[in-house]
């Protein structure tokens, strides 16, 4: 795999190094550790790889031996996104990039013959370029780091980011490098199920699984993701009733200016949530 390139992190969205463990996820992570920030409650993983070594860990190890987008419950999530996208800002004669598009297959959703969109895909993997192609989908093989240093002068509508931004090692940067993809005004669409202080809807060690503890470096609640998004240069413009719902979707404008302006998760109460959590997976959950 290379140089791992492992280091500490402050806290992504703030910079302060005060954090807190959050010690329940020691049930469930191994010898990874969870971290949430005291000044404005973000919950990361502190203890990261390179980003190149967390992307080929999902390109050769984690894609379709242990993930794809085939199974019934993605291609539902998948599904929902599309409609809830094109329900707000329209899908038809847009330009659209996915950002890790892994197999293509939301791509393939929303093209010409179903949603009208004209779709490029982003990703790692250059076993899921070799389906996108198959596919008959533009695609270019690398990161959105990689992507964004090439020079291409494509500008997108949209951008998608489809439960990826909590599986890169920098959401920051990789927010930051979807921005220069879009077109002025254009708009960046992030889902993910990685989220907190809402009902919890699984076991946590459903939700903290025995993967490698940086392939998912970050848990979004709706404010960390919304001030995420300010800190990038996008102003949220509408999300999903994601209180009763198992996704967390949220459309966000390009913008001129970048803004710290957006709520934030009392950390204490986001320790209080887990240790909750970790209690009644323990009750219900037996053997975990």
């Amino acid at each position: 795999m290379g140089d791992t390139g492992v280091q500490d992190f402050p806290c992504d969205l703030c910079g302060s190094d005060d954090c807190a463990e959050i010690e329940v996820a020691r049930h469930y992570m191994g010898e990874g550790r969870l971290h949430v920030c005291k000044e404005c409650g973000f919950v990361y993983v502190r203890r990261r790889r390179s980003a190149q070594a967390i992307a080929d860990e999902w390109s050769d190890e984690l894609y379709q031996t242990k993930y794809t987008a085939r199974i019934p419950a993605i291609v539902a999530r998948q599904t929902f996104v599309a409609e809830f996208i094109n329900a707000e800002i329209g899908l038809g004669a847009k330009t659209v990039c996915d950002v890790g598009a892994g197999e293509g297959l939301f791509l393939d959703m929303i093209r010409e013959d179903r949603f009208g969109a004209d779709v490029f895909g982003i990703e790692p993997s250059g076993a899921n370029g070799k389906l996108m192609g198959e596919l008959g989908i533009d695609h270019f093989v690398g990161t959105i780091e990689d992507y964004a240093a090439s020079g291409k002068e494509t500008e997108f509508d949209i951008a998608t980011i489809m439960w990826t931004l909590e599986n890169c090692q920098s959401c920051l940067g990789m927010l930051r490098s979807t921005a220069e993809l879009l077109k002025d005004g254009g708009h960046v669409v992030v889902s993910t199920g990685s989220r907190i202080l809402v009902p919890f809807k699984k076991p946590l060690h459903y939700y903290l699984g025995p993967n490698e503890a940086d392939t998912h470096a970050f848990r979004f609640s709706f404010n960390a993701l919304a001030r995420a998004l300010a800190l990038s240069g996008f102003e949220v413009i509408a999300h999903n009733r994601y209180i009763d719902n198992d996704v967390l979707a949220v459309i966000a404008r390009k913008t001129e200016t970048p803004s710290s302006h957006a709520s934030v998760d009392e950390w204490q109460d986001v320790v209080g949530f887990f240790d909750r959590w970790h209690a009644e997976t323990q009750e219900f959950y037996s053997g975990t």
